[in-house]
């Protein structure tokens, strides 16, 4: 009997479309000898619906059938979901998908799902949360401070006078949970980082400030539910200044280098210290880990762990893993496989 695999995608977060294009890829090449794929997509309200409309070949953010999705969707509840689905796949980027809210409520189902538990997709999608961990379990990260909407509306000049006392320029500012770069910015003088501290908090109330480090930008996957299995190490080589949103998914010409040309001794480094990163934050099933590597100093900086990273065929975690051998509808099944030996674990203690 094929397992019936709830693909719950879109959501309320500003990556929804982003979203729709990872759902549509796993929706395509998912094995359906073993797995029947349902779609259920969640709008920009949160509510849900059970998606009628051919997603094949979605892969561009300029396709129509992202703005017509729900026009022939049918509205469902969660109950209907539970009802009609075996196994959940949330591929839902960013706030309210990505940081332990849809994760709750599929422990609350009794449903197994494919990737981190609650605890590690909300430590993982806070920046500020992620790096204080990663700094208690020795790991390396680059200078940070942080501030909050509060602390802005009582004076934020005052704030960014201490950010910039504590950090120096250029700095980064993002909201402490989102993805994609979304609100983020690149700042190099005091009007900018005001500036820049106002974008950040229209999409979170609290807002990391991060120094920039001088090196490669590098990714890795990760895989398992206790001490995983590393992808390839990959480089992302943007033609803009920084890996912004248009570099990731508007054609902005951002070349990806897999496996990245690094010494092998660095690569064993990364490779060790990426699966302690994934274990300090409880990872299970997948996540991909972003890092920088100052070839002048020989050190690595760990940034973020994505716990849902982008899922296109053509995104950097299933390229990382087909350059070790393991195929996008392979990949799948591998997650699945590990969602439901986490499920059983959990309830078979």
């Amino acid at each position: 009997m094929k397992t019936k695999v709830g693909i719950v995608f879109g959501g309320r977060s500003r990556e929804h479309e982003i979203s729709i294009l990872s759902a549509a890829s796993v929706m395509a090449a998912i094995d359906r000898e073993k797995y029947e794929p349902l779609p259920f997509a969640i709008d920009k309200t949160g509510v849900w619906h059970f998606v009628e409309t051919d997603l094949s070949g979605l892969s561009a953010l300029t396709d129509s059938r992202i703005t017509t999705l729900f026009d022939g969707a049918r509205r469902v509840t969660v109950s209907d979901f539970d009802a009609m689905t075996d196994f959940a796949f949330p591929l839902l980027h960013g706030p309210f998908g990505e940081d332990g809210t849809i994760q709750g409520l599929f422990e609350m189902l009794g449903k197994p799902y494919a990737g981190c538990g609650v605890a590690a997709s909300a430590i993982s999608m806070d920046k500020i949360f992620t790096k204080e961990v990663w700094i208690r379990a020795g790991l390396p990260v680059c200078g940070h401070t942080y501030t909050t909407r509060h602390a802005c509306a009582g004076n934020a000049a005052a704030e960014a006078a201490r950010i910039e006392r504590e950090i120096p320029y250029p700095i980064f500012v993002k909201p402490a949970n989102m993805g994609s770069s979304v609100g983020v910015s690149k700042v190099a003088d005091r009007a900018a980082l005001e500036a820049a501290l106002g974008k950040a908090l229209e999409h979170d109330k609290r807002v990391i400030a991060e120094e920039t480090v001088c090196g490669r930008e590098l990714e890795v996957g990760l895989l398992g539910n206790g001490p995983p299995s590393v992808s390839a190490v990959g480089e992302i080589l943007p033609l803009a200044e920084y890996y912004d949103y248009d570099s990731k998914y508007r054609g902005g010409g951002t070349k990806l280098a897999i496996p990245a040309d690094i010494p092998d001794s660095v690569r064993a480094e990364i490779e060790a210290l990426a699966v302690r990163a994934y274990l300090a934050l409880d990872g299970a099933g997948f996540a991909r880990i972003d890092l920088f590597y100052n070839e002048n100093a020989r050190k690595v900086y760990f940034s973020e762990m994505n716990a849902i990273p982008g899922f296109t065929q053509y995104s950097m975690f299933p390229l990382l893993w087909r350059a070790r051998g393991v195929e996008y509808a392979k990949l799948i099944e591998r997650i699945i496989g590990l969602g439901n030996e986490r499920h059983h674990s959990s309830h078979h203690r």
